[in-house]
């Protein structure tokens, strides 16, 4: 991962109907989302959404059905064009791109995993992992080389002459994936690509999404309306509700400090203690000596779950938590029982007065 800002998205909004630009001009002046439907017969998708995606990192926007996810992963590649704001790609704003430019975007820059897996059913796996090379113009001896190597990565070795209607629902959305890093571009976009599988390949391909990540570093945008799967999968979590962005961070910290009475209703029934990490909840060293005293060391990502267990919930034990063998804090158990109770919006507020 670095600093480096892959993907910023600026001032974005998109409203749909007969005369968008006038209807903006009503948003803009205090109009909600139900008036703008109800007296100008105008949908607000997209409000003012201002949001930066790093190089490397997977951003993942969740919300409700209606929050308008789906509209803004639509806007990077300009499948969908917005009534006003700026999306840029590595500091270029693509709305300003032409026809050749933004074919390049689509071909080479960006790739997309769907949620219904869009495999074409006359043509092998292979064939389909390799469409994106294939359309670029190369060779099939060579692009069935490339979709063979990124099949064997995801699973699916030997499956290349097979058909998509003689694969399982998870064995189709690894192709979809397989298809996606063929084209070696380096943007994802994943809109709600897990979403239609069974629990538990659902998990499996987590988990596959997150061991090539780390080998592969891409920027990936990923689509949810699920929690946990946004909470394992995200380096920055940004949540939608009518449009706009409730809040956005990275996700420990949300968990830990909800702004808004919709997040705390998202995070009210998360098993607190195998979602939140060590790190977030620990006392930094800043200097100061390690202390010996302690129970042992636990690694910084580890879930609280895990160190609970290890503790065998004796509530007087402390830690000092390591990074890379590393002292960098501690944790006594007193404070991990306190980070299991959520904190909500109005006892935040509270705090402010």
């Amino acid at each position: 991962m670095t600093d480096k800002i892959k993907i910023s998205i600026r001032n974005l909004y998109k409203i749909f109907g007969a005369r968008p630009e006038a209807a903006l001009e009503h948003v803009l002046s205090g109009t909600s989302k139900a008036d703008l439907l109800g007296q100008h017969q105008h949908v607000l998708g997209l409000k003012d959404i201002n949001v930066d995606m790093r190089e490397g990192e997977i951003t993942v926007i969740m919300g409700l059905s209606g929050s308008g996810k789906s509209t803004l992963i639509r806007h990077l590649n300009r499948l969908i064009e917005p009534t006003s704001g700026e999306v840029e790609v590595d500091g270029e704003n693509v709305l300003t791109y032409g026809e050749e430019q933004l074919r390049n975007l689509r071909r080479e820059v960006m790739s997309m995993v769907f949620q219904k897996f869009a495999l074409l059913p006359h043509r092998t796996v292979a064939e389909n992992a390799g469409t994106t090379l294939d359309v670029r113009g190369v060779a099939k001896r060579d692009y069935l080389i490339e979709a063979d190597k990124w099949l064997d990565r995801v699973g699916l070795h030997g499956f290349g002459d097979h058909y998509p209607h003689q694969l399982s629902g998870g064995m189709q959305q690894r192709v979809g994936i397989a298809r996606a890093l063929t084209s070696n571009s380096p943007i994802m976009l994943m809109d709600e690509a897990f979403s239609a599988l069974d629990p538990l390949i659902r998990t499996d391909m987590q988990d596959l999404l997150l061991e090539l990540q780390t080998e592969l570093h891409k920027t990936i945008v990923f689509i949810t309306h699920d929690l946990d799967e946004a909470l394992k999968l995200a380096d920055h979590l940004v949540i939608l509700k009518d449009g706009y962005v409730v809040q956005q961070g990275e996700p420990q910290h949300i968990l830990l400090n909800p702004n808004d009475p919709y997040i705390e209703d998202f995070v009210s029934d998360i098993n607190r203690a195998r979602v939140l990490r060590v790190r977030s909840i620990m006392t930094p060293l800043n200097g100061n000596p390690v202390p010996t005293n302690t129970q042992g060391e636990v690694g910084h990502d580890e879930t609280l779950e895990s160190l609970i267990a290890r503790s065998g919930g004796e509530i007087t034990h402390s830690f000092v938590v390591t990074q890379d063998g590393t002292p960098v804090g501690t944790l006594d158990m007193t404070s991990l029982v306190k980070a299991l109770v959520p904190r909500t919006a109005s006892e935040d507020s509270a705090r402010q007065y």
